[in-house]
């Protein structure tokens, strides 16, 4: 079948756990003839392809047959509005949950204060937390069952479901409801007919432990489409279209191919198209993450989200809605999210095993107590004690509480961690992908050098062109006229005296900007120039040797050079450009000595990046890409079997940082990066990605440790409990000891040491 008659569709997902229920829904769907289908755990959607023998509908049906829900994209006007509050009802789930099970726990681990009929107002607490509040436990545990499947969810409606279940038989048909029963504090291993016994603290607490750890993922899997959003944000909301000779706004998605429409300084550009008439200068950083900006005049392409820094456009659109790269970029982070390998929750690999384990142990006990004699009560007994305990109440604090710790010792220290798939990422990191412009370097444009032709004073140069400069808006412009206010406080090197005074930047007369050439004007009445060496040239003001060298010396290390004349003379160029951050350098050494290997990708040009790489001590440079081509580096390093983070803070890296196996943004780039990656460096410093992945790997080894220890408990309990001698005590002591350990265990991630001075 050939692939023009395929479509496509993406379906919402409700009601996966875990990612084995994606891979079990994309294995029924690619049964269908002719389909190709990709389910995304995390932003619980599917991507599929479809030929005309196939309808939606039947998709929808093999979903729900699979045991899920699907629906349709819904349209446009359907869509919540911004600033409706979002209802959560897991959340609330949570919330009702704790409230009852706290005082059940209480009641049965303290015996002074189990009055007459406790047991009986802690079945009143409990019942609503086993039923509603363990609901989407029970849904799932049954829709595995299903599918011959056993998952974290069937172990905890296996053991909340048996504690329940034998604690209502004790109350109604054993002696636990008796009035004056209590649970005295007496940890004894004793063989018991269980009719005393009750589980309902174990019943409660587990299910609000897992709730709470089944939230904390939830809230971090809805951001997944957040980054789309923010995306789709950027561009422009309204366009002034040219129609009849008469401006008139409309909405962009009423824009159409061919229609002319005006950008005037300081607005986005409403669509891709082609200037036709007007010059300015644009700043495209959303598409190349560069911060110097781009000259363009009639006959340039612009794109649409990008920034007019400058004078007046007309633009002709060439490329409306989905065909514009704005989308286009939408689509490569929304496709890098779709294909992101998921890495499945630890506990649910665990389980994998231990769940037909405990089940197979419990049968078995059964089986042997009755066939031994020991009578049906105590066979059963025995039997539902090996579930109860094997319903591990630690393991619902390992990850929960690892995580809490550690993402809150990361926000003290500017990290943000937005779950815990991220945390074995950073494990297996080896190559680290960098952003230069505003990851490596700071973004701002700023003056990096002065040279001045023999006889002049570099005051002069400076005063003089600023005071041009700052009547243009051009970013260079307005990097040049910063520079005199802050040269004025300067003081000489070495000494603690300041430098004299610099007279205040005089006023401009004849102001005229030459369409991206540079400025002219007159200032204190020389007539002054500023701008390229063309400028100067076309006013017969050629450069001397030593300005021309400057010019050559900026231009190789990736600067703009700006040259400044007056009076028939050049008299200066100034250099510049990007500054390297201070720490950079440091943290690329770091980086190498946890074992990642240091890569620069950057839209700028060669010889810049380079210039950069060699400061910082960088060895691989890849340069003058595009946001697809950073995309496709990150994926041909994962080809080669390398395990890839990324490191950037622009537009243009939100689709490599959803690609790569661990995304950084920094903090002090855009939203859409941001929501695209996994860890955000808050302080914008490189070196505080180094604490990221070192507090990442401790963090994941203690929720490693917690739920082996979590485990280890309750297997080292199955054989007492196998053996009828679980006494529940004994089993409250256990459950509460392995609880205490985890919680104490995670709290060591508070003494986490940053390495940033």
């Amino acid at each position: 079948m050939s692939t023009d008659q395929l479509s496509d569709v993406e379906l919402a997902i409700t009601g996966m756990t875990c990612a084995s229920c994606a891979n079990r829904i994309e294995r029924k769907l690619n049964k269908l003839d002719g389909v190709t289908a990709t389910v995304n755990y995390a932003t619980e959607k599917a991507k599929v392809s479809y030929p005309g023998t196939v309808s939606t509908d039947d998709l929808l049906r093999t979903v729900e047959a699979a045991g899920y829900a699907a629906r349709l994209p819904a349209p446009p006007s359907a869509e919540v509005p911004d600033g409706a509050p979002e209802r959560d009802p897991l959340l609330q789930r949570l919330v009702v949950s704790a409230v009852l099970s706290v005082p059940v726990v209480l009641l049965a681990m303290v015996p002074a204060w189990q009055f007459d009929f406790w047991q009986w107002a802690s079945l009143a607490l409990a019942a609503p937390v086993v039923v509603w509040g363990a609901l989407p436990f029970h849904r799932a545990a049954w829709t595995n069952l299903r599918h011959g499947a056993t998952t974290m969810d069937t172990l905890v409606s296996v053991g909340v479901l048996a504690a329940f279940g034998w604690s209502l038989w004790a109350l109604f048909l054993g002696t636990a409801g008796e009035p004056g029963m209590t649970h005295p504090f007496r940890i004894t291993v004793e063989r018991t007919d269980g009719s005393g016994n009750i589980y309902l603290e174990a019943a409660a607490g587990v299910t609000t432990f897992l709730l709470a750890g089944r939230w904390l993922e939830h809230r971090s899997k809805r951001r997944a489409g957040a980054a789309l959003r923010a995306l789709l944000e950027l561009g422009a909301r309204e366009a002034a279209v040219i129609r009849d000779g008469v401006e008139t706004r409309v909405p962009v998605d009423q824009l159409a191919v061919g229609d002319t429409f005006v950008v005037r300084p300081g607005e986005k550009v409403a669509t891709d198209g082609v200037v036709v008439e007007g010059s300015s200068a644009v700043d495209a950083s959303m598409l190349t993450g560069e911060s110097v900006p781009v000259e363009v005049g009639v006959g340039d392409d612009v794109v649409g989200g990008c920034v007019n820094a400058g004078g007046r456009l007309v633009v002709r659109a060439t490329r409306v809605g989905a065909d514009t790269q704005l989308a286009q970029m939408a689509r490569l982070v929304e496709d890098a999210q779709n294909g992101k390998a998921e890495v499945q929750r630890l506990a649910d690999r665990v389980s994998g095993v231990f769940v037909p384990v405990v089940i197979a142990l419990s049968v078995a006990t059964l089986g042997f107590w009755l066939g031994a004699g020991g009578g049906a009560t105590a066979a059963f007994t025995a039997a539902v004690s090996v579930l109860i305990i094997a319903c591990p109440c630690a393991l619902g604090l390992a990850t929960p509480t690892a995580l809490m710790v550690g993402t809150g010792r990361g926000a003290q220290l500017g990290i943000l961690i937005k779950g815990p798939e991220v945390l074995e990422s950073t494990r297996r990191v080896d190559t680290i992908v960098l952003d230069k412009t505003g990851t490596v370097t700071t973004g701002d444009m700023t003056v990096q050098s002065v040279v001045v032709a023999e006889g002049e004073s570099e005051d002069d140069v400076c005063r003089l062109a600023a005071a041009l400069e700052s009547a243009s808006e051009h970013p260079v412009a307005r990097a040049i006229a910063a520079h005199v206010p802050a040269s004025e406080d300067a003081r000489r090197p070495g000494t603690g005296v300041s430098a004299a005074p610099r007279p205040q930047v005089p006023g401009v007369e004849g102001f005229t900007n030459r369409e991206g050439l540079g400025v002219e004007g007159v200032v204190d009445g020389h007539a002054v120039v500023v701008g390229r060496p063309q400028l100067l040239a076309d006013w017969s003001q050629p450069l001397p040797d030593a300005l021309a060298d400057a010019v050559d010396r900026a231009q190789a290390e990736g600067l703009t050079a700006v040259a400044v004349g007056w009076d028939g003379r050049a008299r200066g160029v100034i250099a510049v450009g990007d500054t390297v951050k201070p720490t950079s350098a440091e943290a690329v050494r770091r980086l190498r000595e946890l074992g990642l290997t240091p890569v620069l990708v950057t839209g700028d040009n060669e010889r810049a990046a380079r210039h950069v790489a060699a400061q910082v001590g960088i060895d691989d440079v890849v340069a003058d890409v595009m946001p697809a081509d950073k995309v496709a580096e990150v994926r041909r390093l994962q080809a080669a079997g390398k395990v890839v983070a990324m490191a950037g803070d622009g537009v243009n890296d939100a689709a490599a940082l959803a690609q790569a196996d661990l995304g950084l943004a920094m903090g002090t780039g855009t939203d859409v990066a941001i929501e695209a990656s996994d860890l955000t460096l808050v302080r914008g410093d490189l070196l505080v990605a180094v604490d990221a992945i070192q507090l990442a790997r401790r963090t994941l080894a203690v929720i490693r440790g917690n739920l082996f220890w979590a485990f280890a408990y309750n297997v080292a309990a199955l054989p007492l409990a196998a053996a009828g001698l679980l006494n529940p005590m004994l089993a409250g002591a256990a459950m509460a000891f392995s609880s205490v350990f985890v919680v104490t265990n995670s709290l060591r991630l508070r003494g986490f040491r940053s390495s940033v001075a």
